[in-house]
């Protein structure tokens, strides 16, 4: 496994590759394809974006430079810097990986590597390529590393603890099948934003990020907009136009149209801008091509019922509305110290 500072020198290592693989990308390097490696991830990009189509290649560059922004050794050393991580027996921890967005999971793998335990990973089948070919580049910066990651490739067998992402439903079956061990079992969350009416133009355009980035797959992805009574939606369209390339993209314009088609059918009230709709509904969980809102009296009771709801999100966005909001147009950019459904991670690896 190698010491820690070897362990946090294979990830920064991860980063620094990651972050000249965007620069190339973008054309604004040239390095030796092969030398580098790079050639092996440009096809492993395009088999992904074949086997999953909502894996565009835009999409996977941008989760490719979110995570060479945080795997800097100042990134990983301030995450840590709260946790006392000492040398101890290597414990076995399953990882049950969710696929609806590239690198779902990574973080997992990340605080299970570097807190001295092994990972026994279970991929999800949209995303069985990519996590691979990384834990590779791993044991190439820090060999000691060899083994430390394993592939599950059926049933999971022989495991200390578990980690498992999915949904409400999935989640009763992970409780039934895991819940004698210890444990993390996340369940579905929204995010949601929050607007006064007094947001500006970029504001808007910024919560145009939050929203589409991932095609709104991500539980950081808003899918639901609280706004006051009377709110005029015009600018938020406005805003958001430059996204009007998603209905270009096959599977995203299915799901329009089929929504649109269901709540024509159902005679359901709602607002079309031709490739995203606004519909208002109490659920906080939207479906593609679609954005729920739900109109506000006063900002005390609506801070009392998302309080009420906070398991049930994951970000909250607005500006001056509550203490733990994220700015607008930064949802899908998390740092290391932003745990999914709030449960810290590297404490419960600490603790198994």
């Amino acid at each position: 496994m190698g010491t820690l500072e070897e362990r946090i020198q294979a990830f920064v290592k991860l980063g620094e590759f990651l972050r000249t693989y965007c620069s190339y990308r973008s054309g604004d390097i040239t390095v030796s394809d092969k030398l580098n490696g790079f050639s092996d991830l440009d096809e492993i990009v395009v088999r992904a974006g074949h086997k999953n189509g909502w894996f565009t290649e835009e999409n996977l560059l941008y989760s490719f430079s979110a995570w060479g922004k945080v795997l800097t050794v100042e990134g990983i050393n301030t995450w840590l810097a709260n946790y006392e991580i000492k040398p101890k027996s290597a414990k076995q921890v399953a990882i049950i990986m969710a696929g609806n967005i590239p690198l779902v999971g990574f973080h997992d793998l990340i605080a299970v590597v570097i807190t001295g335990h092994k990972a026994l990973i279970k991929l999800s089948s949209n995303d069985k390529d990519l996590l691979p070919f990384f834990i590779k580049l791993l044991e190439v910066h820090q060999p000691d590393l060899k083994g430390s990651v394993t592939i599950a490739k059926g049933t999971l067998t022989n495991f200390d603890a578990v980690i498992a992402t999915g949904s409400n439903n999935t989640s009763r079956y992970f409780e039934y099948y895991f819940g004698k061990k210890p444990h993390i079992i996340r369940k579905n969350r929204n995010s949601i934003a929050v607007l006064t009416g007094i947001e500006t133009e970029k504001q808007l355009a910024d919560l145009g990020e939050d929203i589409f980035r991932y095609y709104g797959l991500g539980c950081r992805s808003v899918s639901k907009l609280f706004v006051p009574l009377g709110y005029d939606f015009g600018a938020f369209f406005k805003a958001i136009e430059a996204y009007s390339y998603l209905k270009d993209h096959h599977k995203y314009h299915n799901n329009y149209d089929y929504n649109k088609a269901v709540y024509l059918m159902s005679e359901f009230s709602f607002l079309d801008n031709g490739f995203c709709m606004l519909k208002e509904d109490k659920h906080y969980a939207s479906p593609i091509s679609t954005i729920f809102y739900e109109y506000y009296n006063d900002t005390t009771s609506l801070l009392k019922k998302l309080k009420a709801d906070r398991e049930q999100l994951q970000c909250i966005v607005s500006q001056g509305f509550m203490d733990d909001e994220i700015i607008f147009g930064n949802t899908q950019s998390p740092s290391l110290t932003d745990y999914a459904d709030g449960a810290d991670t590297v404490e419960f690896l600490l603790k198994t």
